[in-house]
């Protein structure tokens, strides 16, 4: 077989390939959440802060940095973290839903009075996000942080709820 007629040959199944693959292909979702929530790490105080993530349909990375309150009256110690997730999740809404699980690595600083300890950990969690109205989700989430180093308390909980917005 010559070249040009290899060429007249593999030119029509070649773009057919690309044109099936550019109509197939699902495009990069990126969101947003700004949260509020509780810790019952060591007694109940409030959590808030932010993330922003983006997902290629099943698999997807977020950022995230959430603050609990210093409360020096009851002893609990304040807790920063900023987390860099990777997350699994349901490749379509089920009745409006999507349930994602995730992991992932964070920088923290926790404090207590004059005590602070600055260190890294891990975080596992999950919750879902729940269609609202267009891109508006309310997303509800649970993370169980693991500290290293030497902070007050080495497992924290969180729980939070969310204003999500997609683009």
């Amino acid at each position: 077989m010559s070249p040009v007629t290899r060429t007249r040959t593999l030119a029509p199944v070649i773009a057919l390939t690309i044109l099936f693959l550019a109509s197939t292909a699902v495009p990069a979702r990126a969101d947003v959440t700004a949260f509020l929530g509780l810790s019952p790490t060591p007694q109940r105080h409030t959590v808030k802060g932010f993330a922003g993530g983006l997902s290629l349909v099943v698999v997807g990375f977020e950022f995230e940095f959430s603050h609990l309150g210093e409360d020096p009256l009851d002893a609990l110690p304040g807790l920063k973290t900023y987390s860099a997730n990777v997350f699994v999740q349901t490749p379509v809404e089920v009745k409006g839903t999507q349930f994602y699980a995730t992991a992932g690595g964070s920088g923290y600083r926790e404090n207590l009075a004059a005590r602070q300890e600055s260190h890294v950990g891990i975080n596992l969690g999950g919750g879902l996000k729940v269609r609202v109205l267009g891109p508006v989700r309310l997303r509800l989430d649970y993370r169980v942080f693991q500290l290293r180093g030497e902070p007050l308390h080495s497992t924290y909980q969180r729980f939070y709820a969310g204003a999500n917005i997609a683009f």
